[in-house]
């Protein structure tokens, strides 16, 4: 007994040893990202296997509030890559020098017209309202604000679909924005922090609907074999999220940084994205998507560049939060 536990003690520390010398990397991403059910452990694994490195990944709430903590800790940040900005951050992160060119090629299946030397595209979906399919479905944002059905969104501050949606109202409605608000504001239940807490109240009966994305359902159909979600396709255009990566300007750990962004668009961890993240990926597998992937729509694009959001972002949020707080 005594010699089996003296081995035992030895793998132990031999294996420790080996952990301790491997480099580390640290991603900030967030919260669904890492959760166990979400892509992370997938993509964890499989990038451990070949950099012979240890990831770790920080979970740092949504998406607005990911970069709101990397602006924070700014040069002192101990992140050496970040996942999950968005198209409409993008312009507010490049504004803070804390990122750096990433020097990976752009995935073949990436959105049409996307291209940034410093932000790479891991995944993109349409926001849009998921509702119950026996419920009636409105067809546009008035009619939503119209009707008496009950509706979750997120906080556009700490939410990247609740910034998505500040920016949506204010593309379609401009300066009228703040009296769509008005109208939708006795429809809305309750403005969560981030995406996930909203959904699982939708889920958990509490609202009629909740703000997510077109690829939603496809994972109460493909997952649970549910047939009863379904997004509603808005004559008013939908934006798309285009939700990106990139490295820490300040990384000791940059080749490594990059490595993982060529195996995030890289073929095995885009595999892992459809049905972990429920997004459709940048590098397509070649047989395709499942039928669910196409529920719902046609989901019709409304042109918004990063730029463009940049600018209104301030107005939109403003917007939404005068309205909101009457």
């Amino acid at each position: 007994m005594k010699t089996t536990l003296t081995l035992a003690t030895l793998v132990t520390t031999a294996a420790g040893a080996a952990m301790a010398q491997a480099p580390v990397l640290t991603v900030y991403v967030y919260d669904s990202f890492a959760s166990e059910w979400g892509p992370g452990p997938q993509i964890e694994a499989g990038f451990e296997a070949t950099c012979g490195c240890d990831v770790q990944f920080v979970a740092a709430g949504d998406g607005a509030a990911l970069l709101s903590r990397v602006m924070l800790e700014g040069a002192q940040t101990q992140a050496d890559v970040v996942v999950g900005l968005d198209n409409f951050l993008m312009e507010r992160a490049r504004e803070t020098g804390l990122f750096a060119p990433h020097g990976v090629a752009m995935p073949a299946d990436a959105p049409e017209g996307f291209s940034d030397d410093t932000f790479l595209p891991f995944d993109w979906g349409w926001f849009a309202f998921v509702g119950n399919a026996d419920a009636p479905a409105p067809r546009s944002l008035a009619e939503l604000a119209a009707s008496d059905l009950t509706v979750v969104i997120q906080d556009p501050r700490s939410s990247t679909p609740g910034l998505g949606l500040a920016l949506w109202v204010k593309a379609v409605y401009g300066a009228e924005a703040p009296a769509f608000w008005a109208a939708l504001s006795d429809n809305i239940l309750t403005v969560t922090p981030g995406w996930s807490e909203a959904y699982a109240l939708f889920t958990e009966g509490e609202a009629d609907a909740v703000l997510s994305y077109s690829t939603s359902p496809a994972y109460h159909i493909l997952a649970e074999g549910d047939e009863t979600k379904v997004a509603w396709a808005f004559d008013d255009g939908h934006l798309a999220q285009v939700e990106v990566a990139a490295l820490v300007a300040g990384s000791d750990q940059p080749d490594l940084g990059a490595a993982f962004l060529a195996y995030l668009t890289g073929p095995e961890a885009q595999a892992v994205i459809p049905q972990t993240n429920w997004m459709f990926p940048v590098l397509m597998p070649a047989d395709g998507l499942p039928d669910a992937f196409s529920q719902g729509g046609p989901f019709t694009p409304l042109a918004l560049s990063p730029a463009d959001a940049a600018a209104m972002r301030d107005q939109a949020v403003e917007d939404w939060r005068a309205a909101l707080s009457q």
